[in-house]
């Protein structure tokens, strides 16, 4: 799998990204800590808001931004929302108001929406060999996972020497690395050079869903999406009250389980590679959608056992099956995309992805808390858990509809060549 990271601009590209991640991962846990001083009982009100406002500015500002910067170079736009970030991360320390941190934490999140998607685009170019753009995605999966298992620890030990402020400082220094990286690698042209852009900016910000809803696979993923986003909304936001509340257990051990949830998910991405080789995108991820169907089933049986020894190994192993079945549907998703539509319409369909996939995001969470908290963890996990087959059944559905392979279309034939690569100065 490491064996991509000779690529020089890959390698560019993999440590930025590395870097922006784990900067992301400090300032998760030093807004925490930022809200409790703001607000003190009222923290996790702050933080719902703040999460909330980030998932909003990801399904709005993506698509929008895109279309807005179809003519700039993507490493142009990717250094310019790094040092956006950068700005956004220093302000932080000095808040005082929690109105103050919503504004903060929009602009990161819109900053952030611009990044990613042309982050995704390009590396199918700068890696055009299947092997190396598969073995990209899972290191990708990888960084994720690392990030959420590593900031945590990294801020914990930062703690013991400086007061939390100080990490805010750490993440504007990884996006500081971050830029200079990017800035620094040989990246390839504009991937919309020669398409017409007469179209109005809200014409072009729909092209990617326009393309979502017009190939049927790419419909299947935003179902699969949706299949991910109800398991891990359903760990990210009861794992708390499932260990201390319904079992009873320190509060340590609430890292223990959302660590088994990144560990499942971690094993599968090292794994996935080699068998990605061997059988098509569609026979790993559509079982992978019914897995999670399973997977509720089990829990709800651990939910609603009275007091047992064995519930929490069982959670520990659901979290885990949580994290391995969503690793098996995310890793694979750009090679979906990047077979689906032509090289020129990649940085759009990234986009959509991006935004579309937040947009299941934004719809769990609230299911997945207010359920929780209202109805009981028993009714969350079972409209959860339908929710999760009523997604399966329609991806399917849908995916039967083309054989397994890159779509039909035209433009997938045309697709330029994507060993095109500018100097680092001309980016």
């Amino acid at each position: 799998m490491l064996s991509v990271l000779r690529d020089r601009a890959y390698l560019h590209l993999f440590t930025a990204h590395l870097l922006a991640l784990v900067g992301t991962g400090l300032a998760t846990v030093a807004l925490g800590l930022l809200a409790y001083d703001l607000a003190g009982a009222d923290a996790g009100a702050v933080l719902g808001t703040a999460l909330a406002i980030k998932m909003l500015a990801y399904v709005g500002i993506a698509p929008l931004v895109t279309a807005l910067a179809h003519r700039i170079p993507r490493r142009r736009l990717m250094v310019g929302s790094d040092a956006t970030r950068l700005a956004a991360a220093l302000a932080l320390p000095f808040v005082t108001q929690v109105w103050q941190v919503y504004g903060l934490i929009f602009v990161l999140q819109c900053a952030s929406a611009a990044f990613t998607p042309a982050f995704q685009s390009v590396i199918p170019e700068v890696l055009p060999k299947e092997r190396d753009y598969t073995r990209a995605l899972s290191l990708s999966r990888l960084a994720y996972d690392t990030e959420s298992l590593v900031s945590p620890l990294l801020a914990a030990g930062l703690l013991t020497l400086v007061g939390y402020h100080w990490l805010f400082w750490g993440t504007a220094a990884g996006f500081l690395g971050s830029a200079a990286l990017v800035a620094t690698a040989a990246l390839p042209g504009p991937a919309q050079a020669g398409r017409p852009t007469t179209d109005g900016v809200f014409n072009r910000a729909a092209r990617g869903t326009r393309l979502f809803l017009a190939v049927p696979r790419l419909r299947a993923l935003l179902a699969l999406d949706l299949a991910v986003a109800a398991a891990g909304a359903m760990v990210i936001v009861n794992t708390v009250v499932y260990v201390r509340d319904r079992l009873d257990r320190p509060a340590g051990d609430v890292a223990l389980a959302l660590g088994a949830y990144g560990a499942g998910s971690m094993a599968v991405a090292l794994l996935l590679p080699r068998v990605l080789d061997r059988v098509d995108d569609r026979t790993v991820m559509l079982p992978a959608a019914f897995a999670v169907v399973a997977l509720f089933a089990v829990l709800a049986a651990i939910t609603q056992a009275g007091p047992a020894a064995w519930r929490w190994p069982a959670l520990l192993a659901v979290w885990a099956a949580f994290g391995a079945a969503g690793s098996l549907i995310l890793t694979p998703t750009g090679r979906v995309l990047r077979d689906s539509v032509a090289a020129a319409d990649l940085p759009a369909v990234f986009a959509a992805q991006f935004s579309l996939s937040h947009g299941c995001w934004l719809l769990t969470y609230p299911l997945a808390g207010r359920l929780g908290a209202a109805a009981g963890l028993t009714t969350a996990t079972a409209v959860l858990g339908a929710l999760a087959l009523a997604s399966g059944v329609l991806a399917a559905r849908t995916w039967h509809l083309l054989p397994p392979g890159p779509a039909p279309t035209p433009a997938a034939a045309t697709r330029p060549a994507p060993d095109r690569r500018d100097a680092p100065a001309t980016g």
